[in-house]
């Protein structure tokens, strides 16, 4: 199980930098950001998991001392659920840049700004 997301979580990597490598326009290149972005997530939590585990949530029914040998960590998916939120911040700014680019350029074609080139 935790294959298929590791690969999964790759390809969307792969995908999403191909896709900002390749596209001139600036609302492609962020949706694939955003893949990428999604790739890397999955990634870690695929790494995260351990079979055969249960969650780490501890009562009277379970001794501590034992109990260390079959929780899952939670610390991968504390760092997923920082990295989706720091992800929609990412790509809301992005998103904000290129409302503001299209409102005083006209164009999100990045192959038009040519002001910075030598």
């Amino acid at each position: 199980m935790a294959y298929i997301a590791l690969a999964t979580g790759f390809l969307l990597i792969l995908i999403g930098l191909y896709g900002a490598l390749t596209h001139s326009h600036i609302l492609r290149m962020i949706v694939a950001f955003t893949v990428a972005n999604t790739g890397v997530n999955l990634v870690l939590v695929g790494v995260g998991y351990m079979g055969g585990r249960t969650a780490p949530i501890l009562d009277k029914a379970v001794e501590v001392s034992a109990a260390a040998q079959r929780i899952i960590d939670p610390l991968p998916q504390a760092l997923v659920l920082t990295a989706i939120v720091i992800g929609l911040g990412v790509t809301a700014l992005m998103l904000t840049y290129a409302y503001r680019l299209y409102v005083t350029r006209g164009t999100l074609d990045i192959s038009r700004y040519t002001e910075l080139k030598w």
